[in-house]
């Protein structure tokens, strides 16, 4: 069966946060599936330089990504000027899951659905503020 989903893998290669064996082993499993995929080298570093691939890849629907954690994944699409919501994206935490798991997710071919909690929290947290007095002016 078809994987009705766009399937994002980021590499994580310079932050170097994302254990090696779980990379590798997602990875190799996702080669051997033979379901189509999009493999970037690092999405720290494609934001910094807000590649439009990232909006790209915010405008399509049914998208997961195996990266880190969700609500990093999602700030570093709003640096780039491209939201992704968890209606139509979901993130998958190589940093926190086993490959086994992240695979699972990624080749499922149930429907997204908002359960990017960690994503979603980052909406209900309000920022905090520093009070003044404790800013030092340099």
């Amino acid at each position: 069966m078809a994987n009705p989903c766009q399937l994002l893998y980021c590499h994580c290669a310079y932050a170097k946060v994302v254990p090696r064996e779980v990379k590798q082993e997602v990875l190799k499993k996702l080669t051997e599936s033979g379901v189509a995929f999009d493999a970037v080298a690092d999405l720290c570093e494609m934001s910094a330089r807000q590649d439009p691939a990232l909006l790209q890849i915010s405008q399509q629907e049914n998208v997961r990504i195996a990266a880190c954690y969700p609500r990093a994944v999602k700030w570093l699409f709003a640096a780039a000027e491209a939201s992704i919501d968890e209606q139509t994206h979901r993130v998958l935490n190589m940093r926190t899951e086993s490959a086994a798991d992240i695979v699972s997710q990624l080749l499922s071919t149930e429907e997204i659905t908002s359960s990017n909690e960690d994503m979603a929290a980052v909406e209900e947290t309000p920022a905090k503020e520093t009070p003044s007095s404790a800013v030092e002016e340099s």
